[in-house]
């Protein structure tokens, strides 16, 4: 969604030629739907689109443009590019219906039915919420990510409306685009990776760089065109051979070279310390094989064997990714070999099933996994941000930066010691995996073996570590682990038990409390533990009962309280005493100014703190 606005001279059309151009996208959009319409669904599609123009007919974009090309490419992004279907399309259609205009939730519910009405109202609650300087929008951001794991095309169709909005980015203000460039950089481009879209994730991530580091994205851009006759022969010359060879398997296969994203060139570049030119792998060769689902390791790997000896591959740069898929259901073969002129080269090996998955992400996923009987990554990735969001506590900033840490990065596959392989985000630490296991073994772990070593309860995992607990029922969490582990879950985790530890230790703190007041002929009322936690400038009663407990308070104060019936009033304020020096300085300065009873409140609080 974005705020209209008011036609700037860049867009040109009449009223005439609008029409023509929003009846053209319409039908370009029903012809990428053609093979999943069934019958009915025409219908159903040019009701939403008639219902979205009607509503959205006197709002116009940034550009001038007529507003309902935007849902309309948003929907055309959902059916063509991430392959979603006739239901998806609708509410992509309808996706800033409720929030910007009189059609409610209830009209599409009574139009539509109940499944694109709740997909609608997920879509309307996560507009204009993406920020991490705001704990109001990261605890939205909660709400969306409920929604996600309820629907995932709600988050699908939201990436599809932001990606659009980044291709028409120019027409808006610069300030608007920076903001707007940060967000999609830090939550939406890492969203669009984890849910398999890698083709919107790199355009995301190039768009953000050419508004945020618009020097830095140009120079790439011209230096790659420049090399473009240069590349292409290399490529040329380095396929030549392989294909010969793939051809006399009798493999069906495409291969070519593609350029590397700008902003992945650019990340090379600042993370190695290199010139443009001293960056290898600007592109990577790609093999897509045409392979039944059971034959596709094997042609993978005879595939693997062909390119190893062409070319010497260098060990360490092997990724194996059909034996061990990410979480977001990618599958490839990916290595690294000495080309022509001693070039190292990406080379990448998928089926053309892999390689839609790898495009398409999500959508794909569900469509070839229909009927396999296998568990499912996303369903299980879906299950684990439920458990987090499910904890009462996870809100604000801290739980937005937890979600992008657990559940955005980069992973690794760790070992249990039968064996079974687990997925942990980089960086996840032996305490991470211990809380992963489960989080009664979390809490009293007190080491980890990792490849049969013994190492701190901090020690930082890689992938193919196998990875031992020890626990001793006598452990539990300290304050100090919260430094120790990234995921989400292991966070939360540690915070739920310390606070249990902290309420245990409050319920002495609280009979102690209790006693003093009684003493006083004071009630232990809300209102009374409120003022009494107010003067020692502490937010809640837990905190006061905890600090009278460990002894960091000792309500001698308390005395200076005022009691009327069972209810307490703050101490008078006391006048300071002086030395006799300092009686005589101020008795010098009376002379020249007596203050009045308005400037001694503006020095002294209620309480008779200095303020």
């Amino acid at each position: 969604m974005e705020t209209p606005a008011v036609p700037t001279k860049t867009y040109t059309l009449n009223e005439e030629q609008e029409k023509k151009e929003i009846l053209r996208k319409y039908r370009a959009l029903l012809r990428v739907l053609k093979p999943k319409l069934k019958p009915g669904d025409r219908e159903l599609v040019r009701h939403s689109f008639e219902m979205a123009a009607d509503a959205h007919k006197t709002m116009r974009r940034k550009s001038g443009e007529p507003y309902i090309l935007h849902p309309i490419a948003v929907a055309m992004i959902c059916a063509e590019e991430i392959g979603l279907g006739v239901r998806s399309t609708i509410c992509a259609l309808l996706h800033d219906t409720v929030e910007d205009t009189e059609i409610t939730l209830e009209d599409v519910q009574r139009e539509f039915g109940n499944e694109i009405a709740r997909i609608v109202d997920g879509l309307t609650k996560i507009s204009n919420v993406i920020d991490a300087s705001s704990s109001q929008q990261a605890e939205n951001f909660k709400k969306i990510l409920m929604t996600l794991t309820d629907d995932p095309r709600v988050i699908l169709i939201k990436l599809a409306d932001r990606l659009h909005n980044m291709r028409t980015l120019d027409s808006m203000k610069r300030e608007k685009q920076l903001k707007i460039a940060s967000e999609t950089i830090w939550v939406y481009a890492p969203l669009a990776h984890r849910m398999g879209l890698y083709a919107i994730k790199t355009e995301m991530e190039d768009l953000s760089m050419k508004y945020m580091e618009p020097d830095a994205y140009r120079e790439i851009a011209q230096k790659l065109a420049e090399t473009k006759r240069e590349r292409s022969r290399y490529i040329n010359e380095f396929i030549r051979p392989l294909k010969e060879k793939l051809d006399a398997t009798g493999l069906q296969f495409d291969i070519y070279g593609r350029p590397k994203s700008i902003h992945s060139i650019w990340n090379k570049i600042k993370k190695k310390g290199v010139s443009f030119e001293e960056v290898y792998d600007l592109f990577a060769i790609r093999v897509i094989l045409d392979s039944e689902q059971q034959e596709e390791k094997a042609d993978c790997w005879k595939v693997y064997s062909i390119i190893t000896s062409e070319y010497q591959p260098q060990p360490e740069r092997l990724r194996d990714w059909l034996s061990r898929p990410k979480s977001n259901g990618y599958e490839a073969l990916h290595t690294t070999v000495m080309g022509p002129q001693g070039r190292w080269v990406e080379v990448q090996v998928r089926s053309r099933r892999m390689d839609e998955i790898a495009e398409r992400g999500l959508a794909a996923h569900f469509k070839y996994k229909e009927g396999t009987g296998q568990e499912d990554r996303f369903d299980k990735w879906f299950q684990q941000i439920r458990d987090v969001i499910g904890s009462p506590d996870a809100d604000s900033v801290d739980f937005l930066n937890d979600f992008k840490t657990s559940f955005l990065a980069e992973e690794i596959y760790v070992y249990t010691p039968r064996g079974d392989v687990k997925m942990l985000p980089a960086g996840s630490t032996a305490l991470d995996f211990a809380f992963y296991i489960h989080s009664a073994i979390g809490s009293k772990t007190i080491g980890a073996k990792v490849n049969h070593k013994l190492v701190p309860i901090g020690h930082k995992l890689r992938s193919g570590d196998q990875i031992e607990i020890i626990t001793s029922n006598k452990q539990k969490p300290h304050e100090d682990w919260l430094n120790l582990v990234i995921t989400a879950k292991a966070k939360s985790k540690i915070k739920d038990s310390l606070k249990e530890e902290k309420r245990k230790i409050a319920d002495d703190g609280k009979y102690i409390l209790q006693k003093k007041l009684e003493g006083m002929k004071a009630a232990v009322t809300p209102g009374n533990v409120e003022l009494i936690a107010q003067f020692y400038k502490l937010s809640s009663s837990l905190d006061l009962y905890y600090n009278i407990a460990i002894k960091n308070i000792d309500l001698k104060e308390l005395k200076d309280f005022q009691v009327h019936g069972d209810r307490l009033d703050l101490p008078r304020p006391k006048q300071p005493e002086h030395k006799p020096h300092e009686q005589q300085a101020e008795q010098h300065q009376h002379k020249h100014a007596v203050p009045s009873k308005d400037t001694e409140l503006i020095i002294f609080g209620e309480s008779g703190d200095q303020v």
